[in-house]
């Protein structure tokens, strides 16, 4: 008989999400941070596509990306978002909606500068989302960003490459169950900051 009890907790979803995080970090073969974030025109036209997590605290979940591409212009144009956690060897996904603001300046030299040179190299050399002619057009241009700044170690930042943070309004948690009676939990932010949670039917 399956247990009639939840086991999603009714307050904190934050802290929620940090013990599940670090459990599927030691669980997940690859990419336990790969999230899917869907963005839209703001017209509604949506599109969805997997980004990494590379901060999350009190103020949200932080992504970096081209601001140049399809997905920075929908984000400058329509700042409303959501993010999705899926861990197939955890069996839980997690939902996240909110509005994205953009990291300061510093915090994107900061963590550009933090990622491995060839990584660095590759994000200067992309105009992300555009035509590319052919192939070796990029490694062209990857091979003379390389030449220009082996010698620094350090490649300057593209003033487009930049980070988002997603500050969630609202939370959902879904844990498979026995016979599909998956065990679902919604959270939303109130007013006062705190939040507001109810079980959803699967």
């Amino acid at each position: 008989m399956n247990d009639s009890r939840s086991e999603l907790p009714d307050r904190d979803p934050m802290g929620l999400f940090a013990a599940w995080f670090a459990e599927a970090r030691a669980s997940e073969p690859n990419d336990a941070d790969a999230m899917a974030l869907a963005t839209a025109t703001p017209d509604g036209t949506p599109s969805v596509r997997m980004v990494l997590l590379k901060g999350v605290g009190p103020d949200g979940f932080t992504f970096y990306t081209n601001a140049q591409s399809r997905k920075g212009g929908e984000i400058r144009a329509n700042p409303q978002a959501a993010l999705l956690f899926h861990w197939k060897s955890l069996r839980r996904q997690i939902r996240i909606e909110g509005r994205l603001t953009e990291v300061s300046p510093e915090e994107a030299d900061a963590y550009f500068h933090s990622r491995a040179f060839v990584s660095q190299v590759g994000s200067a050399a992309s105009d992300q989302s555009r035509p590319l002619p052919d192939r070796a057009t990029y490694i062209a241009r990857v091979a003379e960003i390389e030449r220009e700044w082996q010698a620094g170690g350090e490649v300057p930042r593209p003033a487009h490459w930049t980070g988002f943070t997603l500050n969630p309004q609202a939370i959902e948690f879904w844990l498979d169950r026995p016979a599909r009676l998956h065990d679902r939990r919604r959270f939303v932010r109130q007013a006062d900051g705190g939040w507001d949670s109810a079980l959803l039917y699967p």
